[in-house]
């Protein structure tokens, strides 16, 4: 899955990788082997290749997962896009990946521009947003993902969620999102993490 087009000017991958028990003589138990899955190697199933553009996100969470709501707001009707479903560890993971773009990014671009938020007062509520914003029945149970691998373009950043199962591991979800908008994403990950961490700590112990 790797991109040729030099306007792409970094990518990094978060792997993942199972491994178990190597196979032990044959009886009536059950066989175990190694199993290393690669997201560089994933592939693109053509329902997700074109990927879709997002221009907000909701981060929801519970005790043993997060689910990443993507938005499209340009036009009505404005809705829910795609639906990620991440467990804590990947979300820790894909929070380390946005920062070390957006150093690359900086680096060879300068930093991304702004983009003003709601003033506190008009921040609307959860319910709110998903009242303006459709929930389509078929993204009702999200997609899961347990990698994910990220590039950028000096005007986009793209987000593979990748579900790395045997045989084959494959992009789960495609996103693309305006640079501008990179930072705000990755403080709003931190900030629930953090969060996560302080709710949740007692009962992961």
């Amino acid at each position: 899955m790797d991109n040729d087009n030099p306007a792409f000017s970094h990518q990094s991958a978060i792997t993942n990788s199972v491994t178990e028990e190597p196979n032990k003589p044959a009886d009536d138990k059950p066989t175990t082997e190694n199993i290393n899955h690669q997201p560089v190697a994933a592939r693109v199933p053509e329902k997700v290749a074109k990927g879709i553009f997002c221009t907000g996100q909701v981060i929801l969470d519970s005790p043993k997962e997060f689910v990443i709501d993507f938005l499209q707001g340009l036009t009505r009707p404005y809705q829910v896009v795609s639906r990620v479903v991440l467990t804590p560890q990947t979300v820790a993971e894909l929070n380390d990946a946005l920062n070390k773009n957006i150093e690359s990014y900086t680096k060879n671009f300068g930093a991304p521009a702004p983009v003003p938020g709601p003033p506190p007062k008009t921040r609307p509520t959860l319910a709110e947003i998903y009242e303006n914003f459709r929930l389509p029945e078929e993204l009702l149970s999200g997609t899961y993902a347990n990698s994910v691998m990220i590039g950028h373009s000096p005007t986009e950043f793209f987000m593979d969620f990748i579900s790395g199962f045997y045989p084959t591991s494959a992009v789960a979800a495609r996103i693309f999102m305006p640079a501008q908008q990179i930072p705000r994403f990755q403080s709003a990950l931190q900030s629930s993490l953090e969060h996560h961490r302080q709710r949740f700590r007692k009962m992961n112990e």
